[in-house]
């Protein structure tokens, strides 16, 4: 039975026939977990999800935070589920036992996480940022930070944040103006303003922990000059009990488009000169610290896109199912057929079918990411966990882009299935796609991913991260060929590859000459193609697994021939889920993998106009 928020037969599906998860239990770190293991957190993670957050989204949304006398307040929804959700353990799951987590593989706190999302991202937030913040601490501070702050984020009892973020200095961190001035106690008087901080402030904990990029007294102008400190709201004393107020005040909350629930806020940091931070990690080493949770923070608003689009995909799916209207195609002409399901048209039928293939490849995506992490952390030689750390790092930028631009695509597509109704806010689609927009702004707008991609990732180890991805797609596209009825397909694949790969040394070759212009003006093209190549590789891999399952399922049955077949999926679940796997494969690789081609060579024509025109010929 569908829980109206994302496909959990897919998820499992993903995890067990398509990567293998229980490959990583082998051995090492993860060794103690068993798939019984994952079946059952999965199953407490969708109650989570439906029974305890679910209930807070259009509810929270309404509700909203509020800013009264300097103080601010999450919505009084979210109080007992996020104490429900702390106490289950989820803040910190997929930290280690030894801090307080429960060791949980990131592929498996991937699957959950979906759900988490998909239910309500904005409540999300608060403890995803705290469990971020948390882990720079855990990596980088030393033990007394540890003692005094990390246990007590990580159980939820506090919260985090990053703050990166000024008036003057968003994408171009290294213009922040904050300072922090060295005290004789070792500590830093930090003073400046913070703008867009997530979760910033709010009443959910009794603490929040700020970090908070800054820049020492002296230190050089940007990015190499920014340091990093732990600034909390309270002050903390040495036995960890709460001090006086650490003069952290919020100016104000944001008033958004979407994620209503999530406090956005400005906060101003020693207005009277008695903010304390301590320095987290070396000097000048901020922004490499920073990057640490900024790239997982990324990972995470990729799901945050996964959620979305699943959740809208789902909710247009039983609409569609239950929504009746018109008559069917081949009855138009008969005035005595009755109206159907708008399922049966199709134009809804192709609509639908496009979003289940882009939601299910970019959650195969997403999951795919999250195993590379896993792989390179139970890794035996430095070969391979540079092999299977490499497709983390190139994909973090896709991942984080392609996964919230397409949710947008995605949702708009649910309100157009819903039609007018669509359009309400007695319905949820409406709100899926205010909240989405946002995942395509922060953590680093989608431009800027785009440029991460070819400006940084392309390069990375001399351009083999890319190309060993390129070669694993080879491979799927060699065993999909010598299946007959997708070996059209597993060509269409091939040719991407192909053109992909041609245009990535395209790409080398002009950033090593005086073409740069060219590969930074088509970055988000790029990325674009790149994240739709990554989708059909990952469907076709899942096609060439269905397939297999389905010969096992109608030889059993007996079920021979297209007729027979079809009538036997209508009434089994596992033959319509493994029909629909392949469906989806054939569909995208026509509509999108057989693009790809022309859509890299546009770029090879190296057109420039955008960067040649005119900025008064943009609007007189």
């Amino acid at each position: 039975m569908s829980n109206g928020l994302v496909n959990t037969r897919d998820q499992k599906f993903i995890l067990f026939e398509q990567l293998g998860v229980d490959k990583l239990f082998e051995a090492g770190k993860y060794q103690d977990y068993t798939v019984e293991d994952v079946n059952m957190l999965l199953g407490e993670a969708e109650k989570m999800a439906v029974n305890e957050i679910l209930p807070t989204y259009s509810l929270g949304d309404q509700q909203g935070c509020t800013f009264e006398d300097g103080k601010v307040s999450a919505p009084p929804c979210f109080h007992e589920p996020y104490k429900k959700y702390c106490e289950a353990g989820w803040n910190a799951a997929h930290r280690s036992v030894e801090v307080g987590g429960q060791g949980m593989p990131l592929t498996v706190f991937s699957a959950c996480a979906e759900l988490f999302n998909a239910a309500n991202f904005a409540f999300c937030m608060y403890p995803g940022l705290t469990c971020g913040a948390a882990g720079l601490i855990e990596k980088y501070g030393t033990e007394a930070q540890q003692r005094k702050y990390m246990d007590k984020m990580y159980s939820g009892q506090w919260g985090g944040t990053m703050c990166l973020t000024e008036p003057g200095a968003g994408s171009d961190v290294g213009a922040l103006k904050t300072r922090a001035k060295r005290l004789p106690d070792g500590r830093y008087q930090i003073t400046g303003t913070k703008c867009f901080i997530s979760s910033g402030d709010h009443d959910l904990t009794e603490n929040n922990i700020h970090a908070v990029l800054a820049r020492i007294e002296g230190d050089p102008p940007g990015t190499d000059g920014i340091s990093l400190f732990i600034v909390p709201k309270i002050k903390v004393n040495d036995d960890g009990s709460l001090g006086e107020s650490n003069d952290v005040k919020t100016g104000n909350i944001e008033h958004k488009m979407g994620i209503k629930g999530s406090a956005t806020c400005t906060l101003n940091f020693g207005e009277e000169e008695n903010c304390v931070g301590e320095l987290l990690g070396n000097e000048r080493q901020g922004m490499a610290i920073m990057f640490n949770m900024m790239n997982e923070a990324r990972l995470e608003v990729g799901m945050q896109g996964l959620g979305h689009a699943t959740a809208a995909y789902e909710h247009a799916l039983n609409y569609a199912r239950e929504r009746i209207q018109s008559r069917a195609i081949w009855d138009f002409s008969n005035p005595a057929a009755k109206p159907v399901a708008i399922i049966e048209h199709p134009d809804i039928r192709r609509t639908l079918l496009w979003m289940k293939a882009y939601v299910e490849g970019i959650r195969a995506m997403n999951y795919f990411v999250a195993y590379s992490i896993d792989r390179a952390e139970i890794a035996e030689t430095p070969e391979q966990r540079n092999y299977w750390h490499g497709f983390a790092e190139l994909m973090t930028p896709v991942c984080k882009a392609f996964s919230s631009d397409k949710a947008i695509e995605i949702c708009s597509l649910a309100i157009d299935v819903y039609g007018g109704y669509g359009y309400c806010s007695e319905y949820p689609v409406e709100q899926y796609l205010r909240d989405a927009k946002i995942a395509c702004i922060y953590e680093g707008t989608n431009g800027i991913q785009a440029l991460d991609l070819v400006g940084r990732k392309l390069a990375q180890r001399k351009g083999e991260n890319v190309f060993n991805l390129l070669q694993e797609m080879g491979k799927t596209v060699a065993q999909v060929q010598k299946i007959d009825f997708l070996g059209k397909y597993g060509a269409m694949l091939g040719e991407a590859v192909q053109a992909v790969g041609n245009l990535t040394k395209e790409f080398g070759a002009w950033s090593e000459g005086s073409g740069l212009v060219i590969p930074i003006l088509n970055a988000r093209p790029y990325l674009m193609i790149f994240g739709d190549l990554v989708v059909g590789w990952q469907l076709l891999q899942a096609a060439a697994i269905a397939v297999e399952k389905l010969e096992k399922i109608y030889g059993e049955a007996g079920a021979e021939g297209i007729a027979a077949r079809r009538a036997l999926a209508r009434n089994n679940d596992e033959a319509a889920f493994y029909e629909g796997k392949v469906s989806a494969a054939k569909f995208f690789a026509v509509e999108v993998l057989h693009t790809l081609k022309t859509r890299c060579q546009s770029i090879e024509m190296r057109e420039k106009t955008a960067v040649e025109m005119l900025d008064a010929s943009f609007g007189v």
